[in-house]
């Protein structure tokens, strides 16, 4: 929905003019100065201003100026007396979209408008598509040969032309929404905005806010009206990351969005009509959720209708030396090092860690080598696990005697390897084996964990 502002000192005109847009299907603001006008636009999304040239104080072409130094694609129409030609050729220069002279008719009202506000979306559209130009390849940055990722690259090939919902999932850092954004740049809907929002760490109204929008005055600091995530994706996607931590009283509000493809903005009573495709993700295993009453099976059904699980990385370590060769070209352009390389011996290193945050600690990992190595070469000591406790010296181990306990030849993977199966296991016995639990006492995810269970051979018997 098209907002336009009407600005005119004449209450007549105003009363007019916006039965008129309103009748046509626009929403309308209306200001009886220029000044007052100024504030509006400052705090209100506009799709386009039309204003009358000869005002008290500030004039017609002085707002134009000051509109077109805030927003200079904003389209303005002004509206002129009989006989202003100067004053119209003037606006025109300046930026003006259009000029109309007083009496105007409305059916040429009309066209003017309608050709404002489509030219407006055109140039917002190659704005937005110019910055997105560098994703629109086929599976925009996602990087990886391994079976399993074969078999996602299928899947997005598959359903990325559909409407069809598509639910990802995986730990933290293993790139959904790389995912859902290939997903976006290989549908139909390609060319229409990819809007993101975080579901995680909001309260409930601002979540509701974000989503739906707001109305002046609808609480306590809406001072404009604001357009939601559901608004901006109209005609495109909308990517819902983290959609397990949604409470359930906006659980209810999406499902019936995706049933109806309408909703009212916090505060309205107006509907406003949508064609946005959902994609989501999350790291939790929302099935369980539904189970314990946290997540609304019908809504999980609505939005699981394809699933795409991606694997963490200690699953697919057969694609650590491309991840690292990418990383290492990404941030030798972004720290301006041509020159930048990686041994063998540390991609060899790479492969041996556990990265328990995924891709995206691997990332980091790369980046902190990139800036600290010498001589340009990223050696094994530049990507050395950070030590993460509170105080050198606190450690539990650092008075220990490895070599009381363990022959010498002892390989260290080996030695990690009996430590760590003994700790998983005392971990579930102390649990009862509720792995959850477990999980959350070694200060891993349950999914680590379960690898863990397989690779030991600690099912319950």
């Amino acid at each position: 929905m098209q907002t336009i502002l009407v600005v005119d000192d004449e209450p007549n005109y105003l009363v007019i003019l916006s039965e008129l847009l309103r009748d046509e299907g626009y929403e309308t603001f209306t200001a009886a100065s220029a000044e007052e006008a100024l504030k509006i636009a400052r705090q209100t999304d506009l799709d386009l201003i039309i204003t009358d040239m000869r005002m008290p104080g500030m004039d017609g072409l002085e707002l134009l100026k000051t509109v077109k130094s805030i927003n200079p694609s904003l389209p303005v129409i002004m509206i002129t007396a009989f006989g202003e030609v100067e004053k119209a050729v003037a606006a025109m220069r300046t930026g003006a979209f259009n000029y109309l002279t007083k009496p105007f008719d409305n059916d040429e009202l009309l066209v003017s408008i309608r050709k404002a506000v489509e030219h407006y979306e055109v140039v917002r559209e190659n704005t937005r598509l110019r910055a997105e130009i560098s994703e629109r390849t086929s599976y925009a940055r996602m990087v990886g040969k391994n079976p399993r990722m074969r078999e996602i690259y299928g899947l997005i090939e598959k359903v990325a032309p559909t409407p069809t919902s598509v639910l990802i999932t995986g730990e933290s850092g293993t790139g959904k929404e790389l995912v859902a954004r290939a997903v976006h740049s290989n549908s139909r809907r390609c060319e229409a905005p990819f809007i993101s929002l975080n579901c995680a760490g909001l309260p409930e109204s601002l979540l509701e806010s974000e989503l739906f929008g707001h109305e002046k005055g609808a609480f306590t600091g809406a001072v404009a009206l604001r357009k939601g995530r559901f608004e901006l994706a109209d005609g495109g996607t909308l990517f819902l990351d983290e959609v397990g931590e949604m409470p359930l009283s906006l659980q209810v509000k999406l499902l019936r969005v995706i049933q109806e493809r309408t909703f009212e903005r916090v505060g309205g009573s107006r509907t406003i009509k949508v064609d946005v495709r959902i994609i989501a993700a999350t790291n939790k295993d929302l099935k369980e959720e539904v189970e314990t009453g946290k997540f609304r099976e019908d809504l999980y059904y609505r939005l699981n209708v394809v699933h795409i699980h991606l694997p963490p990385l200690r699953e697919r370590t057969d694609d650590i030396p491309m991840l690292a060769k990418h990383f290492v070209a990404k941030f030798a352009r972004e720290l301006h090092r041509p020159g930048l390389q990686i041994q063998p011996e540390t991609i060899s290193l790479l492969g041996t860690l556990p990265w328990e945050g995924n891709i995206r600690e691997l990332e980091n990992a790369i980046e902190r080598a990139a800036v600290l190595c010498s001589n340009e070469v990223i050696t094994p000591e530049d990507v050395q696990p950070e030590n993460t406790s509170d105080q050198p010296g606190d450690g539990w181990g650092d008075n220990l005697q490895l070599e009381q306990c363990i022959p010498p030849d002892t390989p260290l993977p080996e030695i990690l390897n009996t430590i760590e199966k003994k700790m998983v296991a005392e971990a579930l016995a102390k649990a009862d084996y509720v792995q959850t639990r477990a999980a959350d006492n070694l200060g891993i995810t349950k999914s680590l964990l379960q690898y863990k269970i397989k690779k030991y051979g600690l099912q319950k018997k």
